[in-house]
């Protein structure tokens, strides 16, 4: 007779899944992974993953968005305090985050797979995240620290830290500069240009 599944025991099954998926997205990608490489992971049917999840695709949604709150709890945690102390630990925030969960990071940024409408959980954290990011840029305009677009001014950000991320987990800055150090410098170079181009439109 089989066991009966309490709701601490589906939650306990969905959580581990969940972990191993992320594990595995991250280091193969959306196409080198199976239900039945989760299933044996887990030591588990092939079958039993179906019954938490519909497809690869669903769990795969699920990890992102999982994984976006996070991120966006971290942000959210950091964008405290007058904007240019909140520009500042907000780019700390994000470095943590993604070195602390370089799986988490990579299946947010790093994989071949659409945010779209298929799976609504994942795009409102998708979008929680983004606007983390780019806000930071708004106040900053609002209190006079850049003049200039603060949309494209925190893409711009938001891109340089990646790079200074990605470059820092593949071991490429291990003969370089120390990557807080690289990330202190590239905030306050942008704040700087940004507001020197302001004053540049006002003569």
């Amino acid at each position: 007779m089989p066991r009966y599944l309490t709701e601490k025991d589906i939650a306990d099954f969905r959580s581990e899944l969940c972990k191993v998926a992320t594990e595995r997205f991250a280091r193969f990608g959306y196409e080198g992974v199976t239900m039945r490489q989760l299933a044996e992971a887990l030591g588990c049917s092939p079958k039993t993953p179906y019954r938490y999840f519909k497809d690869k695709a669903d769990i795969l949604a699920t990890v992102r968005a999982q994984a976006f709150a996070k991120f966006a709890d971290a942000l959210e945690a950091a964008s405290k305090g007058p904007p240019v102390e909140r520009g500042r630990r907000s780019s700390e925030a994000y470095v943590t985050f993604a070195l602390k969960n370089p799986h988490a990071y990579r299946i947010m940024f790093d994989i071949d797979a659409p945010i779209d409408e298929k799976h609504p959980e994942l795009g409102p954290q998708a979008e929680r995240a983004a606007r983390y990011i780019t806000r930071g840029a708004e106040e900053m305009a609002k209190a006079g620290m850049i003049d200039s677009d603060p949309a494209m001014f925190g893409y711009a950000m938001w891109a340089a830290i990646h790079g200074i991320v990605m470059l820092h987990q593949s071991g490429m800055l291990a003969h370089g500069p120390d990557y807080k150090k690289l990330v202190a410098f590239l905030g306050a170079t942008m704040t700087k240009g940004a507001a020197a181009n302001g004053k540049g439109k006002k003569r």
